[in-house]
């Protein structure tokens, strides 16, 4: 297996007043951009420029955190995400970081610890949750190889062991996240006894908004499955933007008739929303991930769902809603 392929990358901020500051948010940008190309060294350039005039910024400093990592500088990368973890403590994404490299050292103690942490800080980071129960594996795996050493014999402890085996061969984990979307990155393999672990670091921006602002996400998705359960087809319709974009290139009016009636039409709805995980990718922009549960008079369905929302007056409304 090989551990924790989820690295949250940088999101960057919108546009800045000052004629300084804009230039400082280009060299972020700029850096952003080296970084996904693959050219590390042109990237670390530019985020140490931006990091010169905003020394404490978060963003910067995650970034040059992705670099490093890039590099095989685990122990600076590992320095960067630790400081982020005592300046931004209610940022999970450098917790789980650290835990990715820790396990890429074989310190499965320590990354355990880190993502213990992250689930602390926000219990329903679905990534952080995965990957503790992959370093769990790895931990159970080595304690049976132990066991194994000290009694060859010991046929439970080879059945356990070789059900640890089986659970993760040929398990790829190809939902790692580079800049804003679910892409495939680059991964490390594990140094240790089998299974090996797939790496998920974490490669979803921090924000400057910090825990306030995905706090008031994950309410407006809570109060959207609200009002959808209660069948209040205004108050669910009021959760999406002006510009929300149908799928299937359907209007909005013809959308809106058809969603009326779905809402409106079956005896009971229950809408449940779990293992929600938020990133933004500016003051004013996040997507939701989570897992629904649709129960109805007529149907039950269970499925991941994705929503894109805009801060709009100081609410999160509905931009974009994919079903898989």
């Amino acid at each position: 297996m090989n551990m924790l392929n989820r690295i949250h990358t940088l999101l960057f901020v919108s546009a800045m007043l000052a004629t300084t500051a804009a230039a400082h948010a280009d060299d972020l940008q700029d850096a952003n951009k080296f970084f996904k190309q693959g050219q590390q060294t042109a990237a670390m350039d530019k985020v140490n420029s931006y990091l010169t005039g905003k020394p404490k910024d978060a963003q910067g400093r995650f970034l040059k955190g992705l670099i490093l990592t890039e590099q095989g500088k685990q122990d600076d990368a590992i320095k960067i995400f630790s400081d982020l973890t005592k300046d931004y403590p209610d940022l999970p994404e450098p917790y789980n970081n650290m835990a990715v490299l820790y396990a890429g050292q074989g310190q499965y103690d320590k990354a355990k610890q880190a993502l213990e942490m992250a689930i602390r800080t926000h219990p329903s980071y679905a990534t952080a949750h995965e990957n503790l129960g992959d370093i769990y594996a790895k931990m159970a795996s080595q304690a049976y190889d132990r066991a194994l050493q000290l009694d060859k014999s010991n046929a439970a402890t080879q059945t356990k062991l070789a059900m640890i085996q089986d659970l993760f061969s040929g398990n790829t984990h190809s939902h790692a996240t580079t800049t804003t979307t679910r892409v495939a990155t680059s991964t490390a393999p594990v140094a240790s006894t089998t299974p090996t672990v797939s790496r998920k670091p974490v490669v979803s921006a921090p924000t400057q908004s910090g825990g306030d602002d995905r706090s008031e996400v994950n309410k407006s998705v809570q109060a959207w499955a609200a009002a959808w359960s209660a069948q209040d087809v205004e108050r669910y319709l009021a959760a999406y933007s002006d510009n929300f974009q149908p799928a299937d290139g359907e209007s909005r009016s013809t959308w809106e008739g058809t969603r009326r009636e779905r809402v409106s039409a079956p005896a009971s709805i229950q809408v449940s929303v779990s293992d929600m995980s938020i990133k933004f990718s500016d003051a004013t922009h996040a997507t939701a991930k989570f897992r629904q549960s649709y129960r109805a008079s007529h149907l039950k369905s269970n499925g991941h769902k994705t929503l894109s929302l805009v801060k709009v007056g100081g609410k999160w409304l509905i931009q974009e809603e994919l079903t898989k």
